[in-house]
């Protein structure tokens, strides 16, 4: 669903809309497309991550959030968080049809796992710099990042200088 609301607010932008940055420090659309790739990557790495310790139903009180809690607390954009620098756009797709493209082909790989798996993805964690989440939390994080920078997207399209 994510990705369809990605593509759908991206669907036939200019080069010039995808570039526009209302000031130097904030991303381009064609940035948080980039953003968004790098991002499908490193989150699903971190769920490889947590699969490779065998499931410990005895750290389930380690959880401090909710599967709702984790999907609103990433979703909005009340509150701008600094990304770290490896998941910062640096055009390592080259443009931004590279971008899109790794990120689709990215998430079709990752659907085609959470569709597939019978991992036990409830008793196995992350640790996050708020708390320790199950790895199924890990993939509803991902899925709400999405959520955010799509909002993003559309902060930048209602931007009064936007390119028409």
């Amino acid at each position: 669903m994510t990705q369809s609301k990605l593509l759908e607010s991206v669907k036939g932008l200019s080069e010039e809309q995808l570039n526009y940055k209302p000031a130097p420090e904030v991303w381009s659309i064609a940035e948080v497309v980039e953003h968004l790739a790098i991002s499908e990557t490193n989150i699903f790495a971190l769920l490889q991550m947590s699969l490779e310790n065998e499931p410990d139903p005895s750290m389930r009180s380690e959880i401090k959030m909710s599967d709702d809690q984790i999907i609103g607390f990433i979703s909005t954009r009340d509150q701008k968080v600094k990304t770290r620098k490896e998941f910062e756009p640096t055009n390592q797709f080259g443009a931004y049809p590279g971008a899109l493209k790794a990120f689709k082909d990215k998430r079709k790989a990752n659907m085609k796992y959470v569709k597939k798996t019978d991992d036990d993805l409830r008793n196995r964690y992350a640790d996050l710099p708020f708390g320790k989440i199950d790895a199924f939390q890990v993939i509803l994080f991902m899925s709400g990042h999405t959520t955010r920078h799509i909002k993003q997207i559309e902060e930048l399209k209602e931007s009064s200088a936007f390119p028409s």
